[in-house]
């Protein structure tokens, strides 16, 4: 499964890429305006300066709901560089945009995927990626990862190429069964891929590896 990072951030960016396990960033306005990126050039530009940092795909998402809107905006964003995937919502419009970018080399990731219905849409219409939002069907007494295993069941007995990439994640146990229920890529932020990191068992071993090595330091007999 790859590691993506759900993010504007570029310090978290950074951390994430320097842990060696990094594939790609997603991103969005809401995300851009959290560090304070608002201008449409800004926006431009950052997404620059995140494909510099990684080397992997950099989900960049339209904001634009009508057709030739969502293909304007799209081919734009696709110019900054060749990492960039156009992120493009479900909706009626998104899905003829995502046929159209498939038919002209443009990568997609079609968001907001709530359902198996619409996964399938995005697959259909040439999606590289489709991003079911769990934490949110989770919210809505729904199973976000049950929703996971159905879209990966389907794509593997249909021979769809289109990945799933597990959106909206809360927490590093999410991670584990979004890897469980078949999910090519989780995309989190950095806290969500950090807690992969914790058990109390390995803070106790190490606490116990770290005193019997300074005993046997102090035990040494000094070489002459």
């Amino acid at each position: 499964m790859k590691f993506f990072i759900d993010t504007a951030d570029l310090a978290q960016i950074k951390e994430a890429n320097e842990l060696g396990i990094l594939d790609g960033v997603t991103t969005n306005p809401s995300l851009m305006a959290k560090v304070g990126i608002k201008s449409e050039a800004g926006v431009l530009k950052h997404y620059e300066t995140i494909c510099e940092m990684v080397d992997g795909d950099v989900s960049a998402e339209v904001i634009s709901t009508s057709f030739n809107e969502i293909i304007e905006e799209g081919k734009k964003l696709a110019a900054i560089h060749p990492n960039i995937v156009v992120k493009v919502p479900m909706i009626r419009d998104g899905v003829k945009a995502l046929k159209w970018f498939s038919d002209n080399g443009i990568k997609t990731n079609c968001t907001l995927i709530f359902s198996a219905g619409q996964a399938i849409l995005a697959a259909k219409a040439g999606a590289n990626y489709v991003s079911p939002f769990i934490g949110r069907i989770d919210d809505s007494a729904w199973d976000g990862v049950q929703l996971i295993a159905q879209i990966a069941h389907i794509y593997q007995l249909q021979g769809f190429k289109t990945e799933i990439l597990a959106a909206s994640i809360r927490s590093a146990l999410h991670i584990v069964k979004c890897a469980e229920a078949g999910a090519d890529v989780c995309t989190c932020p950095l806290e969500s891929i950090l807690g992969l990191l914790k058990h109390p068992l390995t803070d106790i071993g190490l606490a116990k590896f770290m005193d019997d090595a300074k005993k046997m330091k102090e035990q040494m007999v000094p070489v002459k």
